[in-house]
């Protein structure tokens, strides 16, 4: 952590192009400091440098960061973990008994019965809440209508009240800010740039606006469990879940095999035997990678503008925490990158 930062900047620009990535930002966090380092451009037509500023969407990096402030409100005695959603907000599925079942919990570990995207198909359950894993970013969804419903204020308030202000994450928002445009990573697919998604309201599984820098504070605070009762800071990073093999959505029956060392907590992905927690983050043109160990304080961030940002996961989890990660090749497997 103490190489001069044009040697970082270097070898960040090096991986860039040897990876076919437009642009990136890298935090590097270890005992509570966050050092960023960026390389690249935020768009191939016009050039433009990416810098330690450049605010880049979080995509599915998003959820931690909610699971984060739901857990405070746990603490906070506003909601509880075991509370049936259905009690706040009617059912996603209204003619199914086993929608009145989703928890909070259960959509935190992604074993809440739905599918992972709303698409053409009728939402359903595919089966017990709380019975196996299947990734679901429509289960976040609902939930976020619950947390709205018990705190009486919009996501957005809610967030920057419990987690944007108390880490000093001035550059951060779950809603587009016209002040982003200014400095802002636009998406790419295989080299050409497209159109940035602007959210039209904030969404708890995928619409974090924010920095490198930014997010290295989110990370820091989940090391040592700022905000958080000590007894809740550790149920957070608790394996529920172990996940399929080879893949993160398996609804129509249980998986044959599941994972040995790849599993789901509170909100976050796990290693268990290497007490590592992480989260992915896949859009149209965009990807995201964190990880990080609280045994030994240090963890990782990286927001690409790039189809091909995940091929980067190994090289930048290796600088902080070396050696074999499970989740990283099962995630290689699950977003189809190489």
């Amino acid at each position: 952590m103490q190489h001069d930062l044009l040697a970082w900047e270097d070898w960040l620009a090096k991986l860039l192009a040897a990876r076919a990535v437009p642009g990136a930002t890298l935090a590097l966090v270890r005992d509570g400091e966050v050092e960023v380092v960026a390389a690249g451009v935020r768009d191939v037509d016009s050039g433009e440098p990416v810098s330690a500023e450049t605010v880049f969407d979080a995509a599915s990096l998003s959820k931690p960061m909610v699971a984060y402030a739901v857990l405070q409100l746990a603490d906070a005695g506003v909601l509880h973990l075991d509370q049936p959603l259905s009690q706040l907000v009617p059912p996603l599925v209204p003619d199914d008994p086993l929608a009145e079942r989703i928890t909070f919990r259960h959509v935190l570990t992604h074993t809440c019965g739905l599918q992972n995207l709303r698409g053409k198909e009728p939402l359903r359950m595919y089966f017990t809440p709380g019975e196996r894993f299947s990734y679901s970013s429509t289960g976040f969804m609902h939930m976020q209508s619950a947390i709205e419903a018990r705190t009486g204020e919009p996501l957005e308030v809610t967030l920057r009240r419990l987690v944007f202000v108390p880490l000093g994450m001035r550059s951060s928002s779950f809603e587009w800010q016209e002040s982003f445009a200014a400095n802002l990573a636009l998406p790419h697919e295989n080299g050409t740039r497209l159109v940035k998604h602007r959210p039209p309201a904030a969404s708890a599984s995928y619409s974090l606006q924010t920095t490198a820098g930014d997010y290295g504070r989110f990370i820091a605070a989940v090391l040592h469990g700022a905000w958080l009762r000590q007894a809740t800071w550790r149920e957070w990073l608790v394996p529920v879940a172990h996940v399929p093999r080879g893949a993160a959505i398996h609804l129509e029956a249980a998986p044959a095999e599941t994972e040995d060392d790849v599993a789901w907590g509170l909100g976050w992905g796990l290693e268990p035997s290497r007490g590592t927690f992480f989260q992915w983050g896949k859009m149209d043109g965009v990807r995201a990678f964190a990880m990080g160990s609280v045994a030994a304080q240090t963890g990782v961030a990286l927001f690409t503008n790039g189809n091909t940002g995940l091929r980067l996961m190994g090289d930048v989890a290796g600088l902080v925490l070396p050696g074999a990660h499970p989740a990283i090749d099962w995630l290689a497997c699950v977003t189809e990158e190489g």
